[in-house]
């Protein structure tokens, strides 16, 4: 087996980027991909609300739980375009009535809330197949894995809060120069945009560095992150455009409008998040081989 070094395939890359894509794209569809993004999507339904329910409960002893739930559906909005106020209100009633929450169903939760990470992580296992044969994860280490997460979703979801608090302050200032007072509500608007970008960034790229087996080095995920970032910036731009104008999604669902349209918006997300995943896969494959078509006698597809 021949191995290059990064450096040299950079160019390679650079040169070829959409034949890159292409390959890319035709080993996803051989790892059926889509099948896996379904599986991931329908998971992550399943625990999306627990998983909220959870950072809510645990983060509302140190910050306001209105600012919270503000921050949540701020955000919940790049994943669920025009569904996040469905959402945080469900959200929003469970907590009001918290009072009935008894310990078998805070630890259904915890269980249900883990769901997507445990799925998400057999997805990677497909995709990064020739890793799996050659650096096995112990059993207990995925068994845990999923809460330690869900642990750091909490920290960063906290820092969030804390900053974009500061920064909708700043946005309610202005500055008084030559005469003229210029708001800095814009300023504010931008940096929350870059905030969250850099957020959506820094989680896949985290998704990456520990979801497949074996240590992947960081430019590597940092490759996936933000290719998967920026196809879903894309790609959420015109879910909204969709959903405000030529959708009769409500027509045809009536009540289960909402869940259809999460359903399929964790879907086109799950589907972007193994592609960057494939991504990464195919770059490794171009460092061994120096390039991204599969050598003869190596294994595509499940």
């Amino acid at each position: 087996m021949i191995f290059h070094s990064p450096l040299t395939n950079v160019p390679i890359l650079l040169r070829h980027p959409l034949r890159f894509l292409w390959d890319a794209l035709k080993v996803f569809k051989a790892n059926q991909g889509l099948l896996l993004a379904g599986a991931v999507a329908y998971y992550a339904l399943l625990s999306i609300v627990p998983l909220l329910i959870v950072s809510v409960i645990a983060l509302s002893h140190l910050i306001d739980q209105a600012e919270l739930l503000s921050t949540i559906g701020r955000y919940l909005e790049w994943l669920l375009p025009g569904q996040s106020k469905a959402i945080v209100q469900e959200l929003s009633n469970f907590l009001a009535h918290r009072d009935v929450l008894g310990p078998v169903l805070l630890v259904t939760m915890i269980f249900f809330s883990s769901l997507a990470f445990t799925v998400l992580e057999s997805a990677m296992a497909v995709i990064f197949h020739h890793r799996k044969s050659e650096r096995r994860r112990h059993y207990l280490v995925s068994a845990v894995m999923p809460y330690v997460y869900i642990l750091c979703l909490c920290v960063g979801l906290l820092l969030v809060t804390i900053v974009s608090g500061a920064l909708q302050l700043i946005g309610q200032e202005s500055v008084n120069l030559l005469g003229y007072s210029w708001s800095l509500s814009g300023i504010s608007g931008v940096l929350l945009y870059l905030l969250g970008l850099g957020g959506e960034i820094f989680m896949l790229t985290s998704l990456y560095l520990v979801m497949p087996a074996g240590r992947l080095s960081l430019h590597h995920a940092l490759l996936g992150g933000v290719t998967a970032a920026l196809l879903w910036e894309v790609t959420r731009r015109v879910l909204v455009w969709y959903f405000s104008t030529l959708s009769q999604v409500n027509v045809v669902y009536g009540s289960l409008t909402t869940a259809i349209v999460v359903l399929l918006s964790l879907e086109i997300a799950a589907t972007l998040v193994l592609f960057g995943a494939q991504v990464i896969s195919q770059y490794e494959r171009l460092e061994r081989t120096g390039s991204t078509t599969p050598v003869p006698g190596e294994r595509v597809g499940l």
